[in-house]
């Protein structure tokens, strides 16, 4: 892995918009590439069901590979970025996420599909941390909250992804189409990466070295240290709110859908614009996340969000229409939009990529928890009370903001 350039000409020092500005493009790139691929690769997952002949509990057991990659290779890129840098980390991740996206065609049998998986998975989770961390730098340097910007980009990303390759569905194979997405990831990485690998993480603005001490690894271990004296149990916390979100964001693209079609009686066409509703709310609530958290403040903004979130699961699940619960969907999104950035950054800002680590594993865990969690909820109670855990766990990221607004800030 490539070590960190630490030449003077080429760090970042308070005063270099020019730099700033360029960090910031390349970065949202990768954020925008990230979510581009992975949806990518879901759209496909049913042609890729066909071709390796799996059942629903193969192809289930299968797809963990992605979720176990991730989940264990996050706390081990937290150490790397560490030790090489959030920035290199990001180009070498994005490189392997961009490589691995091209092998679940190559495969013909679920075991073999689970193997790639985890490949792919470890990719996905290692860059999730690391551009979380350079973004956490970013943030900090600049001293405006604009991390929701980055995560907004991953959603536009998302959505770009998904509808692009359910427009080529039809007309390439999964083998070509993801052998695209290889090659378009490899083309932004080689881009952006030129970026990340020539700039430094930039020092925070309000404690900017001198340009001696710029120099050296000691000058990145004193940036570094004010965020390791951060409490390692806020951290978790904070991760307790990434759970909460990621848990509803998992609950609506798996359930939202059936939720409609089957409850509510909507044609698949409207069942299907129930999660885009969701997905395109949250994508404009991040858009404009900058300035809400700038107005309000994070505290105000993660209370605002919990509370908002939750009265729109609570419309979106019990509403006895159609309508009433894709308006439900919207405003749930937006209610939930800012919370993982928020959370993330908050985490990141006390122990560095440790943090981000700990958040992103924790939000994950959500994503992973809540598809199954609903599942058994419903075969219990029935699918729109279970749909309701999604507003108690809003309303549980509320009552968090609550308890450490003092050092959420804002």
């Amino acid at each position: 892995m490539p070590q960190i350039n630490k030449t003077r000409s080429h760090s970042v020092v308070p005063g270099a918009t020019s730099d700033l500005t360029r960090l910031r493009i390349a970065l949202t790139a990768f954020f925008a590439l990230d979510g581009f691929i992975f949806a990518g690769w879901v759209v496909r997952i049913p042609a890729i069901k066909q071709q390796t002949d799996a059942s629903a509990s193969d192809l289930g057991l299968a797809l963990l590979g992605v979720s176990a990659g991730a989940v264990v290779t996050m706390t081990l890129i937290g150490r790397l970025c560490r030790r090489y840098g959030s920035h290199p980390v990001t180009v070498v991740c994005a490189v392997l996420l961009s490589l691995s996206v091209s092998l679940p065609p190559l495969t013909h049998s679920a075991p073999a599909l689970g193997a790639v998986l985890l490949v792919f998975g470890a990719a996905y989770g290692g860059i999730n941390v690391a551009f979380n961390s350079a973004a956490v730098d970013l943030v900090t340097a600049l001293r405006r909250p604009i991390m929701p910007t980055f995560h907004a980009a991953f959603s536009l990303g998302g959505m770009i992804g998904a509808g692009l390759g359910g427009l080529v569905a039809g007309a390439l194979s999964p083998t070509r189409h993801l052998l695209g997405l290889t090659l378009t990831g490899l083309l932004v990485t080689a881009v952006a990466g030129r970026t990340l690998l020539r700039l430094e993480p930039p020092a925070p603005a309000d404690r900017a070295p001198s340009p001696t001490a710029a120099e050296g690894s000691a000058a990145t271990e004193g940036r570094a240290a004010p965020r390791r004296t951060g409490s390692r149990g806020l951290v978790v916390v904070f991760g307790l709110i990434a759970l909460c979100t990621a848990y509803g964001e998992g609950a609506m693209a798996d359930w939202g859908a059936l939720h409609l079609q089957q409850d509510l009686m909507a044609s698949s066409g409207v069942a299907a614009a129930g999660y885009s509703c969701f997905a395109l709310a949250m994508t404009v609530g991040r858009a404009t996340g900058t300035t809400l958290l700038e107005r309000l403040g994070r505290t105000r903004t993660v209370i605002a969000g919990g509370t908002v979130a939750a009265a729109g699961m609570l419309l979106g699940s019990l509403a006895p229409s159609v309508w009433g619960a894709l308006l439900g969907f919207a405003v749930t999104g937006l209610g939930l939009a800012n919370l993982f950035p928020v959370a993330v950054e908050r985490a990141g800002s006390l122990t560095g990529p440790s943090g981000v680590a700990v958040a992103s594993t924790l939000g994950y865990g959500g994503m992973l928890l809540g598809p199954p969690a609903i599942g058994f909820m419903a075969d219990w109670f029935s699918l729109p009370t279970a749909l309701t855990s999604v507003a108690a766990l809003a309303a549980v990221a509320a009552v968090i903001g609550v308890a450490t607004r003092r050092t959420l800030g804002g």
